[in-house]
């Protein structure tokens, strides 16, 4: 908000205004009208009286008083309980000031809001108010089609303080100095009476003394003041002045700087000579000054006097006077008399549009006179609304036509005196001669409003309280005293009340217009038929336009029901429109609507068809009909349903099956009802679905089809073999095919055919070769297949065979994708039984003592091989095998001994025998069967000395059939006699306790433990031992220190291992040896040093050598070496580097299967990233 016109704080401050002028607009400076205050037209007030029935302010500014430079804050507060947003909230001062635009040091406007409460709070603070601030304000709150306001008034009272004497220099302050109207004058201060008041006798001030110490800001005040013309020249003369003056040798007493006298009057010019014989001479302006009745000399003894009689203007100019060759100057001010205001201003009193004229006379001709409005100085701008005319002694200001804001107090000020007046400018009485009337009219008909009043002036047309402003429309015609108000063709909204407000009047001519329109439905939005489609599921709100006046009743139906306004399908009605609303459409709500609208000018009716449309229903799970290596052909059926609109084509998506995520596979529509999915993982499983797309939208997914795996086949089997012949068999062996491929394998065919079909020339005799190709030529249908069903076994008998006869053998591997090529055996085969010697496969780990706990399970398979007919027996301990306690049962191939609840009696040599006609072989197995041990026999209390006692006690008979492990000792104090262990895991069979406390009594017992665990029962001594208080000491035995040192041993050697390419690979082993040993790698005898390939740790004798991300190249023989003082050991282990083969490769080099599961795993990884 800008700072009014600034005033010193110390001038008396004006009357307040009356009542009905209580701050005049206009005619000020652009400060002073942001803060003037015009009556407010009739219609604001009828505004606010309209505003008063709205409940948006809980609280209102209420009208304030304050002294000048005091503060002051105005509240209103706003609940925002049914609000979605903020309201919006203007200050005004006035009829249109907005105070948002002059918020600033004086103004300030704030807003804030309590959650709680939900209360929106606005402020307006204004800080150090002056007196033009007071006069009414008004708040506006608008919020959508809600609007409140509130006038309030400020009072601006006069400061009890104020100074009671007026400083010239203070009220010819510039006004606002520092702001951008500084340098105006500002002559208010003077302005305090409406009487003239004259020139009073006030002492002689010396013009040039004030000019030398006034401010430069002060100059033009000071010029008008005391009549200076010459302001300019006035200043370089005083500048000339206020040079050091030499001392002179001629002058005693030199001139004055300066003189200054009254226009009319006389002044006296002395000097004093230091030789009363030197001529002198008087110059004015450089001319020489010559006696005469204006200029009189006078000589009194050293003295040397001018007088200047009946000073004039001419008189003002610069003096000097010569004593031999040196002079004295001075410079003489002439001043103007005071001009008087001889015929002071009168109050005057007019009406708005009058001519005005406030007159004066002062007691000079064509004197230089300035006019005030509010102290504030009119200029005589040929664009300003005031108009300054001078006629000799009189000055008259002219306002062509006073208008409201031109009450205010005008002022005349002189040189001399001033003289103020009160301008009341009044409405003239307003008559009515043609009022407004009510109208009835028809849509479309022209609205004609007109009135007259008794006086030419302009107002505004409102409806329903609000201003209307002409458009091309809206036609606003003002003629001299008639006013009217033309729409051509009316409309609906046209109706209302109308009311004509005269500018400056407060009344208003008011009229009803009534519209009148018969009901029409708009349905021009609708599609062919007045059909509505709308998506099965979705809500349809389906809004139709409505017109008619009054408001028709609108009416849905359906059929003969009607619709009511609740429900799934209801009708909702407005002003201007009904709407019906289907929440969750359905397909039975296709069909026909009828909508009727009536009212007293008629009835329009029309039937409105809604179709309810759906996405396809999904298609069946689709059919994988082929399948190739990364391809497979997939076909499915339309959906059953199209939803109501036609089928466009189709989406299809596939997944892993072992995933969650589908893939789109194509971003066109598929019109056809087949596909082609390619670039798919060889051997992982997909699965496809398939997505129905109409106009609506898409479909549900369908069903995922059978999970399917793109196949190749596998290549042939490897190292094809006889295993056996018989007089009417022959059974084959083989290996897998080296490459089977992800998918898999699902079993063999095998197949043969029989000598004299063809085969005699060109067979190997080579039996280690291994054929892709037959070794002679045989059709294809004189294969014969040996297993109609496949075999997922790398054996296969062929029975039915004649004796005698010979047969080629192939064999061929079969997955999804179809049979590998076959493999043929390269030498024809006799069918003729071979005797095979017996042998027996013992496993390793019955090559050594089998060992098992009594009640475990004994069940031991052993291989072996012999033909025809091999016989298999078994003896224990040289004894046949009782066959109630131990189940024996043989096979072709193997022989099981089992044993289901193992007994100690159990335990044996048991010796296997096959016999083959008259060959033998034989093997025999070690069982230990073994049980927790007894107790030791006997424990004796040997010694007991101090707080120790020696203990000495026999092994058990019984050691549980395993050797003993050690014992536990136990104490137990006589008076409780519980039992707390003291040893364990102790070998020897004597033990001495220590620690016993002095005066108790102990037993002690003794567990035997061997690898079944501790024996049930314990030995305890016969006898207590008391610990005497007064027992003699014990000697303790001198023992030597025992020798740690040793010479490397590794507990744990290097292991044999295979490594996958890519993937870091470990070696570990473990070793023991005092003082530690040095540890060496080496890879092919050869250190490994300073090569970052390799990582070595050695952490608690574990040596750990890491081998990153290995290639075949770091394959071969790593030893790990120890070495100290004593001696040095080596381990070595070979390691075997494969990368890019199959899982099934893998495998059968040996490739432990975790590390093959990882390897598989992230090949499958890369591949998918990279497509």
């Amino acid at each position: 908000m800008p700072e009014p016109t600034k005033k010193d704080e110390t001038e008396t401050q004006s009357a307040p205004p009356p009542p009905e002028q209580k701050t005049p607009q206009d005619g000020g400076t652009g400060k002073d009208k942001v803060w003037s205050i015009g009556e407010g037209a009739p219609e604001e007030s009828g505004k606010r009286d309209d505003s008063q029935m709205s409940t948006l302010f809980i609280e209102k500014p209420q009208s304030g008083s304050v002294s000048v430079g005091g503060n002051i804050t105005f509240i209103a507060k706003v609940e925002a309980k049914d609000l979605l947003r903020k309201p919006n909230v203007k200050w005004f001062k006035g009829k249109w000031m907005d105070l948002a635009s002059k918020a600033g040091k004086h103004l300030q406007l704030k807003e804030s809001f309590e959650r709680h409460t939900k209360i929106h709070t606005f402020e307006m603070h204004i800080i150090k108010a002056k007196e033009n601030y007071a006069g009414n304000y008004r708040c506006e709150v608008s919020y959508k089609d809600k609007f409140d306001s509130c006038s309030f008034d400020l009072e601006v009272t006069e400061s009890s303080q104020a100074a009671q004497s007026i400083d010239i220099r203070s009220a010819f302050k510039r006004s606002g100095e520092g702001q951008e109207d500084a340098g105006e004058l500002d002559f208010s201060g003077l302005l305090k009476r409406r009487e003239i008041k004259q020139q009073e006798e006030e002492p002689e001030v010396d013009v040039w003394e004030l000019l030398k110490n006034a401010n430069p800001s002060e100059y033009e005040k000071i010029a008008f003041q005391y009549g200076i013309t010459d302001l300019r020249g006035m200043l370089k003369r005083l500048k000339r002045m206020r040079r050091e003056v030499k001392k002179s040798a001629a002058f005693a007493k030199g001139l004055d700087p300066a003189y200054q006298v009254d226009k009319g009057g006389k002044v006296r010019f002395m000097v004093e000579l230091a030789d009363p014989t030197v001529e002198l001479k008087w110059y004015k302006n450089g001319q020489e000054i010559r006696p005469s009745a204006k200029y009189i000399f006078e000589h009194k003894g050293n003295q040397r006097i001018l007088f200047i009689n009946n000073c004039t203007m001419a008189d003002d100019a610069r003096y000097y006077v010569t004593a031999g060759d040196e002079k004295c100057s001075t410079e003489l001010f002439v001043r103007d008399p005071p001009i008087l205001v001889t015929k002071g201003l009168e109050d005057t009193s007019t009406y708005v549009g009058e001519r005005v004229e406030l007159s004066c006379e002062v007691s000079e001709e064509n004197a230089n006179v300035k006019w005030f409005r509010n102290g504030v100085e009119l200029s005589d701008d040929p664009h300003s609304r005031y108009r300054i005319k001078v006629e000799g002694k009189k000055h008259t200001l002219i306002i062509e036509e006073a208008a409201k804001n031109d009450n205010a107090t005008y002022s005349v000020m002189t040189t001399g005196g001033q003289s103020e007046a009160k301008l009341s400018v009044d409405l003239r009485p307003l008559k009515i001669s043609l009022a407004l009337e009510d109208q009835t009219v028809r849509l479309g008909q022209e609205i004609h409003l007109k009135c007259e009043i008794s006086e030419n002036v302009e107002g505004k047309w409102y409806k329903n309280g609000q201003l209307v402003e002409a458009s091309d429309r809206v036609k606003l015609y003002h003629k001299g005293r008639i006013h009217r108000f033309v729409i051509a063709s009316s409309a609906v909204d046209d109706e209302g009340e109308y009311m004509f407000v005269p500018d400056a009047y407060n009344i208003n001519i008011p009229c009803k217009v009534h519209v009148v329109d018969p009901p029409k439905l708009h349905l021009d939005g609708l599609g062919e038929n007045n059909t509505v489609t709308v998506v099965a599921g979705s809500k349809l709100r389906l809004e139709i336009p409505i017109t008619g006046e009054p408001t028709p009743k609108v009416v849905w139906s359906r059929g003969d029901k009607g619709i009511t306004d609740s429900g799934r399908i209801r009708a909702e009605t407005y002003p201007d429109s009904s709407c019906l609303v289907i929440d969750a459409a359905e397909r039975e709500d296709s069909g026909p609507f009828r909508i009727t609208l009536k009212n007293e000018a008629g009835e329009d009716t029309a039937l409105i068809n809604i179709k309810v449309v759906d996405v396809p229903d999904p298609p069946q799970a689709p059919n994988v009909t082929e399948v190739g290596e990364d391809w497979c052909v997939m076909t499915w059926e339309p959906p059953a349903n199209d939803g109501g609109s036609p089928i466009l084509g189709y989406f299809i998506e596939r997944k892993k099956k072992q995933s969650s995520r589908w893939m789109r596979l194509n971003f066109e529509l598929i019109k056809e009802t087949t596909f082609e999915p390619k670039k798919m993982i060889e051997g992982v499983a997909y699965e496809v679905r398939v997505f129905a797309v109409n106009a609506i939208g898409i479909s549900k997914p369908s069903m995922p089809s059978k999970s399917f795996v793109p196949l190749a086949v596998t290549s042939p089997p490897t190292l094809l073999a006889v295993d056996g012949v018989t007089d009417t068999s022959v059974t084959m062996k083989w290996r897998p095919p080296d490459h089977i491929g992800a998918a898999g394998l699902d079993g063999y065919v095998v197949e043969y055919c029989f000598e004299g079909n063809g085969f005699s020339q060109g067979i190997s005799t080579d039996l280690s070769e291994e054929l892709l190709e037959p070794p002679f030529h045989v059709e294809a249908d004189e294969w014969i297949v040996a297993n109609p069903e496949l075999t997922d076994k790398t054996k296969f008998t062929i029975n039915g065979l004649p004796t005698g006869s010979k047969i080629l053998v192939r064999v061929k591997a079969v997955n999804a994708a179809g049979e590998s090529e076959p493999r043929y055996h390269p030498q024809p085969i006799l069918v003729k039984e071979v005797i095979e010697p017996p042998k027996i496969r013992l496993p390793r780990h019955l090559k050594q003592t089998y060992t098992r706990r009594v009640g475990e399970t004994v069940n031991l398979v052993i291989p072996f091989q012999g033909r025809p007919r091999a016989k298999v027996s078994w003896e224990k301990n040289g004894s046949p095998i009782d066959k109630n306690h131990i189940n024996i049962r043989n096979t072709e191939n193997d022989t099981i001994i089992f044993i289901r609840k193992a007994e100690r009696c159990h335990s044996g040599e048991y010796d296997m025998k096959v016999e083959v006609e008259n060959l033998v072989d034989k093997a025999t197995i070690d069982i230990q069967i073994v049980d927790r041990p007894g107790p030791p026999e006997i424990v004796i209390i040997d010694d007991v000395w101090g707080e120790n006692v020696n203990l000495s006690w026999k092994p058990p008979k019984d050691d549980g059939n395993a050797a003993i492990t050690g014992y536990t000792i136990q104490k137990a104090d006589k008076k409780s006699m519980e039992w707390f262990t003291v040893m364990e895991h102790y070998h020897r069979t004597s033990a001495t306790i220590n620690e016993l406390i002095i005066g108790n009594e102990y037993y002690f017992r003794v567990f035997a433990e061997n690898m079944c665990g501790l024996s049930e029962d314990a030995t305890m001594t016969k006898e207590s031992a008391l610990i005497a208080k007064d027992g003699k000491v014990y000697k303790y035995p001198v023992y030597n220190d025992f020798d740690f040192t040793e010479r490397p041993m590794f507990t744990q050697p290097l292991v044999n291992t295979f490594a996958v390419a890519g993937y870091n690979a470990t070696l570990n082993c473990s070793v023991r040896g005092n003082p530690k040993p040095k540890i060496t790698w080496l890879k092919n005898k050869v250190i490994i040093m300073n090569d970052p390939r390799y990582r070595m740790f050695s952490n608690q004798g574990v040596c750990t050598l890491e081998i990153r991300k290995p290639s075949p190249y770091d394959g071969g023989t790593y030893t790990c070496r120890a070495v100290n003082t004593l001696g040095e050991a080596e381990v070595e282990c070979k390691l075997e580097v494969k990368g890019g083969l199959s899982f099934f490769r893998l495998l059968m080099d040996g490739v432990p299967p975790h590390i093959i599961d990882s390897y598989m795993r992230e090949v499958q990884a890369d591949k998918t990233e990279g497509k």
